[in-house]
């Protein structure tokens, strides 16, 4: 015990017996042994609560990693969305529509003026014209009813 032999602590008993005399000895030993309770019970509080600091340091060094792994994850999603790359796919874009529209242009304008001014139907209707033909307009004194008829008894005299 606290790295005492047996011979020590039979000298700190002899000692403790002269001192304080055979009738506060128990008493004092009392005192001491709650002494060596308590301190033992801060010992494993301390330690519980050293325990749960590590467990929580842990917890938060796993947070930090989640957090930077969010972090690059949004960054990424940043760049991805920033339109950087796109800006240039769109000039792109935009640049071969123009070159499709001047060679559509002067492709027209080489062709009869005639044409130009056609619809490209033979009789001028719109195809929509031809699937759904025009319904009458109702004016708006004009009401549309729809009455049940009633069945009639049949008479088998």
């Amino acid at each position: 015990m606290f790295g005492m032999g047996f011979a020590e602590i039979v000298i700190i008993a002899i000692i403790a017996v002269i001192f304080l005399g055979p009738d506060k000895l128990p008493e004092t030993m009392v005192n001491i042994a709650k002494f060596f309770k308590s301190l033992k019970s801060t010992v494993a509080s301390a330690k519980d609560s050293l325990e749960q600091e590590l467990n929580i340091s842990e917890l938060k060094k796993e947070a930090l990693s989640y957090k930077e792994d969010l972090m690059s994850a949004s960054n990424e999603l940043e760049r991805a969305t920033s339109g950087s790359g796109l800006s240039e796919e769109f000039d792109q874009i935009k640049q071969d529509l123009t070159d499709v529209k001047h060679s559509v242009t002067g492709n027209a304008k080489k062709s009869s003026p005639a044409k130009s001014h056609k619809t490209g139907y033979a009789d001028d209707t719109k195809p929509a014209d031809k699937i759904a033909p025009k319904t009458p307009s109702m004016h708006d004194d004009e009401q549309v009813t729809f009455e049940k008829k009633k069945k009639e008894p049949e008479d088998n005299a």
